[in-house]
């Protein structure tokens, strides 16, 4: 954006791409609120991607007023919806949406979303919209931001999850294996094992042999624990193997507690954001604006330290942000 291009009038669109996340209906409400603060008009993108390249007629894009986002801060989800869109890697695909978008006299584009969302909002940047990316997804994968949002909600979850599985291992005497998400990063994974005291946490990131987890169960069940918890995200695999299978199958007998596996799976998106998130969600929002009204485009909006932040697409795009192992070394010490 043209920092002489006038303010009053001007159009913009939001969109929720990816994994949904808590927080982001408070992010939506945010950009909208604020761009109305403006003096603008604010458009929403239903289905992420998807419905940016939808035939107009279909109706995907739509006028939203300050009222249309009321009453959704409370909710987990997004209230524009999202869709995986692999085909928007086409650039003749694209120029679909970007086509939509003029059509509409909308000039700007926000993006709710993680890493494949933000490279979506790159190569758009980079075919000449103005585009400022949200950080947003429970894996906290994202570089550009300490915290993404909706992290700390979906660790909240599985957190009360292990601790309610905990309580009914105490009276079996069980050792409750629990499966958390986190395919490529095990930030949920780690924050939850240490939260919770497990016994052993696998991680896509860490290497940790079925052994290695069965002798630590077999040493909380020596040292007289009523109950082991292991928390395994669901990138750890053994051999092309879910973790939770072999420990079972191949370890079950030897351990001393009876084992039990819990897939948490997507109830981890589930639930009402948390304070933090709902936090995260309004702050996110009103710097999206900000950066669009002083013409700072192709960036991302995040939190580094206690401040909100940019830093360019160019620099996070095909990145992932790596794990605190310090916090992977403190989880085995206090397990013992």
């Amino acid at each position: 954006m043209s920092q002489d291009k006038p303010q009053q009038g001007r159009r913009i669109a939001v969109l929720t791409s990816g994994g949904d996340a808590a927080g982001m209906n408070m992010a939506i409400r945010s950009v909208t609120r604020s761009a109305i603060d403006h003096g603008w008009e604010v458009y929403g993108v239903q289905e992420g991607y998807a419905g940016l390249i939808a035939p107009r007629e279909q109706g995907k894009i739509r006028r939203l007023r300050a009222r249309d986002v009321g009453g959704i801060l409370d909710t987990g989800g997004t209230m524009l919806g999202s869709a995986r869109c692999p085909e928007f890697a086409d650039p003749e695909v694209r120029r679909r949406g970007v086509a939509n978008l003029e059509s509409m006299g909308i000039d700007a584009l926000v993006v709710i979303g993680g890493n494949g969302s933000q490279t979506g909002a790159h190569v758009l940047h980079e075919d000449g919209v103005e585009v400022v990316g949200v950080a947003s997804t429970i894996d906290n994968d994202l570089l550009g931001s300490d915290i993404t949002l909706g992290a700390d909600t979906a660790c909240n979850v599985a957190l009360d999850a292990v601790d309610k599985l905990r309580v009914t291992a105490t009276s079996h005497r069980r050792a409750s294996i629990v499966e958390v998400m986190g395919r490529d990063c095990g930030y949920i994974g780690l924050t939850v094992g240490l939260a919770c005291g497990a016994e052993a946490i696998a991680l896509p990131e860490v290497d940790m042999s079925p052994e290695e987890v069965a002798t630590r169960i077999e040493d909380a069940y020596r040292r007289g624990k009523k109950h082991a918890v292991v928390v395994v995200a669901e990138g750890a695999t053994h051999g092309g193997a879910a973790l939770e299978r072999i420990l079972i199958d191949e370890y079950g007998e030897r351990i001393g507690f009876e084992l039990r596996a819990t897939i948490l799976g997507h109830v981890q998106r589930g639930g009402a954001p948390t304070v933090f998130d709902r936090l995260l969600g309004a702050r996110f929002g009103a710097h999206a604006i900000d950066c669009l009204a002083r013409g700072e485009t192709g960036v991302l909006v995040g939190l580094r330290g206690r401040a909100v932040q940019t830093t360019p697409l160019s620099e996070i795009i095909g990145k992932i942000k790596p794990l605190d192992m310090s916090l992977v070394e403190l989880a085995r010490v206090l397990a013992r």
